[in-house]
């Protein structure tokens, strides 16, 4: 009777084995699972704490790079207010910068002629060329200040490909024939969108380079048509570019090396030229490009937009030249000639220079001393010389308007100025006055003066 309840005993141990085996198990998980959350939790608070202190790190960096962004453009605002401030001074200073150089290149006229010596003449002629390259120099620096700066703007036109490569070829026809090279020129009934005057000086300083870099063969100017486009190319068979030095010679002073300049080109080789190129080019929008091979020739490529032809005359028409038998006719003898200069250096130089030219002179500082010289009814000005830019507000323009007004004669007028801009030019033409530029060549300043007089 007693071998069943063992039977029952051993199976009830055997159950709560099995029972206690599970039920520590399941601690054992659970222990597990908290060890395992405590390590999650705290391997969060470290993460944390990292990520804490990187961002703070992170902050502390962009904040320094915020100043140092800050400081930088500040910097370069200052910068670029300090370079257009400078451009600006000297783009509107070009009359006083002119202005000596203008009364030089006068007197050394006048010194020439007194001249009796063939050593005096060629010193002369030395301090001639000399001012010449100043004077190129010069106008081209105050022409690159002016589109840096802003005040040359575009007068969008229909431009004729055709009245433009005949005016260019015919400016050139001396310098190709004394160099004994081939000019060649091709063009359509063609017509671009474009302003005349700086698309003209474009190509004048593109054939200028190629034809003082060439010594055989020519100079090729091609217009074609591609799509919407017009493409020109100016090609030379010069002494070529090396790829390197195609970005340089489109910054100012750039100059090749390779070709020595000569004493009858006083003017050339200054290394603006394309400097001026580059500006105009990015000014009009249109598309530059450049190949070359040393020792063969180079080839540049103007692309812009075509246009359908203009109803107006065209801008770039070129305008008459004075024959040497037109300078060589009637003298200024007895020419009564009102002068108006503010500038005394000048003022002097003119007096000394007209009146070895037989010229009578009256002379003005101003409108109102102008107004005074012609109120005497018994001497009245053949022509009228005026400097554009005078003492105060007062203006050549204005001055020559005065004068005709209280004369009642639409007496001949010259301007002399140092900043040809285009309201001056129409102002010029609508008032049928001439232009002339500071500093004045005096064999120019004759040439015209004999012209009007001729009339």
């Amino acid at each position: 009777m007693n071998k069943p309840n063992t039977i029952s005993q051993t199976e009830e141990i055997r159950r709560l084995k099995k029972i206690n085996q599970a039920l520590m198990d399941q601690v054992e998980r659970s222990m597990d699972q908290q060890g395992n959350a405590f390590s999650i939790f705290q391997t969060a608070i470290n993460l944390e704490g990292q990520i804490k202190r990187r961002t703070q790190e992170l902050s502390a960096t962009l904040a320094h790079l915020e100043r140092s962004n800050h400081e930088l453009t500040t910097a370069k605002d200052n910068a670029d207010r300090s370079n257009l401030s400078k451009t600006q001074f000297l783009a509107a200073a070009s009359h006083d910068v002119l202005q000596p150089l203008n009364a030089a290149t006068l007197l050394v006229s006048s010194l020439s002629a007194l001249q009796t010596s063939d050593q005096g003449q060629r010193l002369c002629s030395q301090v001639e060329r000399s001012l010449e390259t100043m004077t190129a120099l010069l106008r081209s620096l105050l022409y690159i200040t002016r589109l840096d700066a802003g005040d040359i703007q575009p007068e969008w036109q229909s431009v004729s490909i055709k009245t433009l490569f005949e005016s260019i070829v015919s400016d050139f026809e001396p310098v190709i024939s004394q160099k004994n090279l081939e000019f060649r020129f091709v063009h359509k009934d063609l017509h671009v969108h474009s302003d005349p005057t700086m698309l003209r000086r474009i190509l004048q300083n593109i054939i200028a380079n190629a034809i003082y870099y060439t010594n055989d063969g020519g100079v090729a100017l091609i217009a074609g048509r591609h799509r919407d486009r017009v493409r020109i190319r100016i090609a030379d068979t010069g002494i070529g570019i090396e790829e390197e030095q195609y970005e340089k010679i489109f910054q100012e002073f750039h100059r090749c090396n390779r070709i020595q300049h000569t004493r009858d080109q006083p003017d050339a080789g200054l290394g603006l030229g394309l400097a001026i190129v580059e500006r105009m080019v990015r000014t009009l929008n249109h598309s530059l490009t450049l190949n070359s091979r040393v020792g063969h020739g180079s080839c540049f490529q103007l692309t812009m937009l075509g246009a359908e032809p203009s109803k107006h005359i065209p801008a770039n028409e070129p305008s008459p030249r004075l024959s040497n038998d037109t300078v060589a006719g009637s003298g200024l003898r007895d020419t009564n000639i009102l002068l108006i200069e503010n500038d005394l250096e000048v003022l002097s130089a003119m007096e000394l220079l007209l009146s070895q030219w037989g010229c009578n002179l009256r002379m003005a500082m101003s409108t109102q001393q102008a107004l005074d010289a012609v109120a005497d009814t018994a001497w009245q000005p053949h022509i009228i010389v005026a400097d554009q830019h005078l003492d105060g507000d007062d203006l050549g323009t204005t001055t020559i308007s005065h004068v005709h007004t209280l004369t009642g004669e639409d007496i001949p007028a010259v301007i002399i100025t140092a900043n040809p801009s285009k309201h001056l030019t129409r102002q010029a033409e609508n008032a049928g006055i001439e232009v002339l530029l500071k500093p004045v060549k005096p064999a120019q300043l004759r040439a015209l003066l004999t012209h009007i007089m001729s009339e």
